[in-house]
């Protein structure tokens, strides 16, 4: 069976969440670092983790890794990869590229060499000086980090954060990638209640229900290497029949969310219908302060407003004053908050059990952990 060195890309701080995922799928023998989980896997698994991963950004067939400290090491190196395995005579490859402590750092340059290499490799192979580009579309990457140069090949397309469900968001939207990360974080079951009281555009109550019913969150979108020769159709009807048989929609669940903004919650419930939640998670214009979740032993996860975020730090603190003030109602709730500012432990009245530094966007935050008791033994499953 064909084996080939994959990558998920993963936001810094998150790897060892999406090499937790690739772990409960099945994927051993992991190798993480900052930004990314390499495992191996044939075309099959191609299809399988574009489909199932939450919280990883891309999946990349690492083409070959060298040294290279000139144009001329960057030409040969990447001209000596296997590109016409993978891409056919009418293949689209544009090169993108990036560059960090390294001697080659003209991103545009070096795209230029990997694109000139990638088409000489191409000549080769078919015969031909010309090259169309109408067929399926197959993204090469050139990263060069302390002059070793990493070439890539994009299967995924978009990234995998666009589930396909929400279509206009609100002026501070949170990854859907990242909101799942947080679910997952917070090690939310769906027999218990979830609330989150500002949110926004409905991102963290869409992904607390797709977890809860076990929906891939791949299901309602398409991939760049739909298209590809070298993965059959086959394998793509075989993995979207083993995730449409995972669905698991028959577990009550006990999503709800909040926002001050009708215009929030319309957007969110837009999301939510798109998503084939409209019967199973509720939603209500209403301030942080009124805000009433229902059940015990629950989970609040939320993106609180914060100044940075929507430009108003006097209504943002007043928000999170509300939100600390709220949450002493439920003393058996957890509670997670992503946010930057430093005076979320000040307005919840204690200490984070656990916080974990992460980037929102390019906003660096906590997310603050406050753990509530766990429920009693049979109301576990």
């Amino acid at each position: 069976m064909e084996q080939l060195q994959l990558i998920a890309t993963s936001p810094m701080g998150l790897e060892a969440v999406v090499a937790r995922e690739l772990k409960e799928l099945g994927y051993h023998d992991l190798q993480v670092e900052n930004g990314r989980v390499n495992f191996k896997g044939g075309p099959e698994d191609i299809c399988r983790t574009n489909l199932w991963l939450r919280t990883a950004g891309r999946i990349l067939i690492n083409m070959g890794t060298f040294k290279a400290t000139t144009f001329d090491e960057l030409f040969e190196g990447t001209k000596a990869l296997d590109w016409p395995d993978w891409i056919p005579e009418n293949g689209e490859f544009p090169v993108e590229g990036r560059s960090h402590k390294s001697q080659l750092s003209s991103v545009p340059a070096c795209q230029k060499i990997v694109k000139k290499a990638v088409v000489e490799k191409m000549k080769d192979r078919y015969g031909t000086e010309w090259f169309d580009e109408n067929g399926g579309r197959y993204v090469i990457e050139v990263s060069l980090l302390n002059d070793e140069a990493l070439l890539t090949l994009d299967t995924s397309g978009a990234g995998l954060h666009k589930r396909g469900y929400r279509l206009v968001s609100n002026e501070a939207p949170i990854r859907e990638s990242m909101a799942a990360a947080l679910i997952l974080l917070s090690r939310w079951r769906p027999e218990r209640p979830f609330y989150d009281p500002f949110c926004g555009s409905g991102t963290f109550l869409v992904e607390a229900a797709m977890i809860g019913w076990n929906i891939a969150p791949g299901l309602r979108r398409n991939f760049n290497s739909e298209r590809w020769d070298r993965i059959p159709a086959e394998l793509w009807s075989a993995a979207r029949e083993e995730a449409f048989d995972a669905v698991k929609d028959d577990i009550p669940l006990q999503i709800a969310g909040s926002d001050i903004d009708p215009r929030s919650i319309e957007i969110s419930e837009t999301a939510i219908k798109r998503a084939g939640f409209a019967k199973d998670i509720q939603v209500s214009v209403l301030p942080v302060a009124k805000a009433k979740p229902k059940g015990d032993y629950g989970v609040i996860i939320t993106n609180p407003p914060y100044g940075e975020r929507l430009g108003d730090d006097l209504e943002a603190e007043a928000a999170l004053r509300q939100f600390g003030l709220m949450t002493l109602h439920y003393p058996t709730w957890s509670v997670f908050a992503i946010s930057p500012s430093d005076q979320v432990e000040h307005y919840m009245g204690r200490p984070a059990d656990k916080k974990r530094k992460l980037f929102n966007g390019r906003i660096q935050t906590d997310y603050y952990q406050f753990f509530g008791p766990l429920p009693p033994r049979e109301k576990r499953q």
